[in-house]
């Protein structure tokens, strides 16, 4: 099974290098893509300096912040473009930790799930360094979302999961209309909808420690509008797969 890591960046200089020795030091081989909207940080150049030393680091530059889920949509067309089985998301701050991956694989290659997903919320409340405030804004979107949809997804919400490739090949002809944070939910939702096992396995997210966050009360407000309109959206599609896979 190929594997690939897709990481979107923004202002990341503090933790880019790191991550990436990180995942290229697991047992279990990852290339890695980094999507970066041009930071003006130097996060890119750190990247060309890696690339150097790891031949399987890969970048794509964009002229500026486009929206994550547009990062993400790049992401995985380079990656069935390239023929990679499996395909990861996860972000660049360490709040994902690249310990996890292996798991993430195993989940999909050993347990056959077509989705695994490093959930938050799977086994309790396992979110380190978050403020109160934020954990319970987090906890509920996912609740408020699994009673729009009816998926029986406990993280809705989670930046940190492994498609096999069929997967997204027969998610990709469906408009994706989420750029932001709702993103992560419709990529899961459209999974759902496609009749695809989605797993999740327990993780431990810590905040990170370095750099800033992206995140503001504003992303959530918008996320909540987008699940009803996605909601509506889906009563008028008619959900099937085009490939199975061998």
């Amino acid at each position: 099974m190929s594997n690939i890591v897709i990481i979107p960046t923004y202002k990341e200089k503090e933790n880019i290098e790191a991550l990436v020795k990180s995942i290229f030091a697991l047992d279990i081989p990852f290339d890695i893509l980094i999507i970066d909207d041009n930071s003006p940080d130097g996060t890119a150049d750190i990247i060309k300096d890696l690339q150097k030393t790891f031949p399987n680091l890969f970048l794509i530059e964009r002229p500026g912040k486009l929206g994550l889920g547009t990062a993400y949509l790049a992401g995985f067309r380079f990656a069935i473009e390239h023929g990679y089985d499996l395909i990861y998301e996860m972000d660049a701050d360490f709040s994902h930790d690249p310990a996890d991956l292996p798991r993430l694989f195993r989940t999909c290659n050993d347990e056959k799930a077509d989705v695994a997903i490093g959930s938050r919320y799977i086994s309790g409340v396992n979110v380190v360094n978050w403020p109160l405030s934020r954990v319970l804004m987090s906890y509920f979107a996912s609740i408020y979302v699994r009673f729009i949809t009816g998926m029986k997804i406990m993280d809705t919400t989670a930046g940190f999961k492994c498609y096999h490739r069929e997967v997204l090949e027969n998610i990709l002809p469906n408009q994706i209309k989420s750029v932001g944070y709702s993103f992560q939910i419709e990529m899961k939702f459209i999974a759902w909808k496609l009749g695809y096992r989605i797993v999740e396995i327990p993780i431990i997210f810590t905040d990170r420690k370095m750099g800033s966050s992206k995140m503001s009360g504003g992303i959530f407000n918008e996320a909540i509008w987008s699940v009803m309109r996605m909601k509506v959206r889906s009563w008028f599609i008619r959900y099937k797969r085009n490939g199975e896979r061998r």
